[in-house]
């Protein structure tokens, strides 16, 4: 593509307005917006789809999925980040923050073992250009684990470490108050025997007690001296939300209750829930629902979590459902998790930012349900889908 390109013919999605209109871009930002069609022969024909701003997505799964797509399962480095990386931009996202957990006993986990060849993959696919997606990295420090601090150093002072998000996932607390469906979860997803799922219980109480403050508060002071963007995980209660407004975290992910979500608006944490719990109509887990979060003006932020494709599928619930308008419901996915993580310059299509732009056309399903497909993806004004 050339360093400069006209899109015409767009429903073009801006922060408060739909318009139809076309886009100009010029080395790789964003140069004009302008009403109507264009006069520009070259130009690039929307053919009236609507012209979104790049998905930002904050947190998922899927690396990791693509790196032990089966329990006990480990895929190579290499191939595993392009197929993540292919998927997510075939979702729209262009910009991406790749979760990764560090801080487990189980060895032969993703997250007991060491992240150093998949950073130096990540590294070598970066200088190469040969991403579609901007990544970045998001750590998940699970802090009862023994080995947490020790897994977690490789990520030291990497340039791509962008946030940081505090877990505890002690079975009878957080995201595992239900203790049978954590059984559910550790038996079903990570193969664990009943046997194994029963003695790491026991385990959890005794590794919480010993590790969790200490390893909390080695990570505050990290985010604040190295200027990382902090979040909390799975509050459950208005003391959960307390404690992590005055450690700094700037988001709350994934509230597990109503109280949690406004003592978070409250104290000014920016609020992110799963896509997939919008699309399924709830938690997986059996928490509070995303949606109901959205009806009550509480839910700021969409993470695909565990299904890329899911980001558009829930701006569209959203959308079908009478809680968001369409640009209400497109910024929970670009300009309000851009600017949750301070990365100002995307997240909307304005002139001067980056133009990452996303082409989707809606198709309608019988029955009158409606899909959000992508047809083209544009990262800084580069087509790489």
């Amino acid at each position: 593509m050339n360093a400069n390109t006209v899109f015409s013919n767009a429903c073009i999605v801006l922060p408060q307005e739909m318009v139809r209109g076309s886009v100009s871009v010029a080395d790789g930002r964003i140069a004009r917006l302008d009403h109507g069609r264009t006069a520009v022969a070259s130009a690039i024909d929307m053919e009236g789809d609507y012209l979104l701003p790049g998905l930002v997505e904050v947190h998922t799964d899927n690396f990791e999925r693509h790196l032990m797509p089966r329990p006990k399962v480990q895929w190579a480095e290499l191939p595993a980040l392009l197929a993540h990386d292919a998927e997510v931009a075939a979702a729209g996202i262009t910009t991406v923050f790749d979760a990764l957990g560090v801080g487990e006993a189980d060895t032969e986990s993703l997250r007991g073992s060491t992240w150093d060849k998949v950073l130096g993959t990540l590294d070598t696919c970066i200088a190469q250009d040969l991403l579609r997606a901007d990544h970045h990295l998001h750590v998940r420090c699970e802090l009862p684990a023994p080995n947490t601090v020790a897994l977690f150093e490789p990520f030291h002072a990497h340039p791509r470490l962008s946030m940081l998000s505090l877990m505890d996932h002690t079975p009878g607390q957080r995201q595992w108050e239900n203790i049978e469906i954590a059984r559910i979860y550790y038996t079903g997803k990570k193969g664990w025997s009943h046997e194994k799922f029963e003695r790491r219980v026991a385990e959890a109480g005794e590794q919480q007690a010993r590790y969790a403050e200490p390893h909390r508060r080695h990570f505050v002071d990290y985010c604040r001296t190295h200027g990382i963007a902090l979040a909390s995980h799975d509050d459950t209660t208005v003391a959960h939300v307390e404690q992590a407004h005055a450690e700094g975290a700037s988001m709350s992910e994934f509230p597990t209750t109503m109280a949690a979500a406004r003592a978070a608006r409250e104290r000014g944490l920016s609020t992110i829930m799963g896509g997939p719990n919008v699309v399924r109509g709830g938690s997986h887990s059996g928490n509070v629902a995303a949606a109901e979060l959205a009806r009550r003006g509480l839910l700021d932020i969409l993470s695909s979590d565990y299904v890329p494709s899911s980001l558009l599928s829930a701006v569209m619930r959203l959308v079908d459902d009478g809680i968001y308008t369409l640009p209400q419901a497109v910024a929970t996915v670009t300009s309000a998790p851009a600017r949750a993580t301070g990365l100002s310059d995307r997240g909307a299509i304005a002139p001067g930012l980056r133009a990452d732009l996303v082409q989707v056309r809606m198709t309608e399903l019988p029955g009158g349900a409606r899909h959000a497909v992508v047809r083209g993806v544009w990262r800084e004004g580069r087509r790489v889908l």
